[in-house]
């Protein structure tokens, strides 16, 4: 009798399981399985700038006119901006009715070196947009200005001769093609991949286990439950009452990729999960999913916004300043504004948030308080990020009257 194979999802639950347990009991063993976390985590990145690059122009040239660019241009920037002002706002309710910071022992805080080397400001962030060197900037991974480019470069292409246009088209949508090809390769080995990363990261973490019971639990649980609100009340309300579909049943669809997202806290590095699943299993068309997920993996970044806020104002409380409404206003703008340049710094949403406490005058050494829970709290925002860029995607296509998979 020939046995069924066990889905992709399954199979990465359980290397999840298998991952926590075996790292927590066996960290001796880590350096026999971590390779193998490496080498997926490798893999996706090989693929992120190429399948980025072809699949905007593939997309862009799809559209035809510069018409219907401009139209689905500013339908994802309006969903992007309002799902992480909403985000940020349900984060400040939580931390001003909860105050996780009175109280708090200040004898949890640790330090870390270089955050304020990496974050930039706004203006830098601004000015990563438009490249100085197309080539540097795939080299350096630098995805704002890749997506910029490819934008320009695909709508050019529909403003040349034909023969020039059809030639440039096809060969993009070839790439585009082989790269999905890799992709999906590699996305067979994902279950091998996160079991390496997991149980390296539960092992080198086990001894901190104690501080996440400790006085840092309130504060984590604002951001869980935060996040929780923002990826199964307003996302989903958005997509069936906004998008016309079924919510849930696209949540299903996205098991995957959103499981990876949480065992390697990188939108990015989920990006080619992230097409497939909505492509393949949603039904959403390559034109939408082209232009809208690389676009949200760099700027739309839902949960690491609601996390830099509700992070601010625990460390003021922890401090004992009591930020206006005006300093809580210039927080929400901020924090805003920082998670759209979240994506391409190291330390992502670590290093942003000594932009939002540079705006409201915080300490910087603030961001030690929260160093301890820092990890488990990365991997859920990176989901709920994910979820959001999915649900977008799916929300914009039934705008433009696509029929999908999970359309009511």
């Amino acid at each position: 009798m020939k046995m069924k194979k066990l889905a992709l999802h399954w199979q990465i639950l359980i290397a999840l399981v298998a991952a926590v347990i075996f790292g927590y009991y066996l960290p001796q063993w880590i350096n026999y399985v971590s390779w193998m976390g490496v080498l997926f985590l490798r893999a996706l990145k090989m693929v992120i700038i190429p399948l980025i690059f072809s699949s905007i122009i593939s997309g862009v040239t799809s559209m035809g006119d510069g018409k219907n660019l401009g139209r689905l241009g500013l339908k994802t920037m309006t969903y992007y901006l309002s799902t992480s002002f909403i985000a940020i706002l349900t984060g400040l309710v939580i931390v001003n009715l909860i105050k996780p910071g009175v109280g708090v022992d200040m004898g949890f805080s640790e330090s870390v070196e270089g955050l304020t080397a990496e974050a930039g400001s706004i203006e830098d962030i601004l000015y990563q947009i438009v490249p100085e060197n197309i080539v540097d900037a795939m080299a350096d991974g630098i995805i704002l200005s890749v997506i910029f480019f490819a934008i320009i470069f695909g709508y050019f292409i529909t403003a040349v001769e034909r023969k020039y246009k059809e030639t440039l088209t096809t060969f993009f949508d070839a790439i585009f093609k082989v790269m999905m090809k890799i992709t999906l390769f590699i996305i067979k080995f994902t279950p091998l991949g996160i079991f390496g990363i997991v149980s390296k990261e539960v092992a080198r973490n086990a001894d901190q286990l104690g501080n996440i019971a400790g006085s840092l639990a309130i504060y984590s649980a604002c951001v869980v439950a935060g996040l929780l609100i923002h990826a199964f009340i307003f996302l989903p309300l958005i997509v069936r009452f906004i998008g016309k579909a079924k919510p849930f049943s696209h949540f299903r669809n996205m098991v995957t990729p959103l499981i990876t997202a949480f065992s390697t806290s990188s939108s990015s590095a989920t990006l080619p999960l992230t097409m497939d699943a909505l492509e393949h299993k949603s039904g959403v068309s390559n034109k939408v999913t082209s232009f809208t997920l690389p676009l949200g993996a760099t700027i739309n970044m839902d949960g690491t916004a609601l996390y830099e806020c509700v992070a601010a104002m625990f460390i003021a409380q922890v401090y004992g300043v009591d930020l206006s409404f005006l300093q809580q206003a210039i927080a929400v703008a901020t924090a805003l504004l920082a998670s759209i340049g979240a994506a391409g710094i190291p330390m992502a949403g670590l290093v942003m948030i000594t932009v939002v406490l540079t705006a409201v005058g915080l300490p910087l050494e603030g961001i030690g308080l929260i160093l301890a829970v820092d990890r488990i709290l990365d991997m859920l925002r990176t989901s709920v990020n994910v979820w959001s860029d999915s649900c977008g995607a799916v929300t914009i296509a039934r705008s433009e009257k696509e029929t999908t998979n999970v359309a009511l």
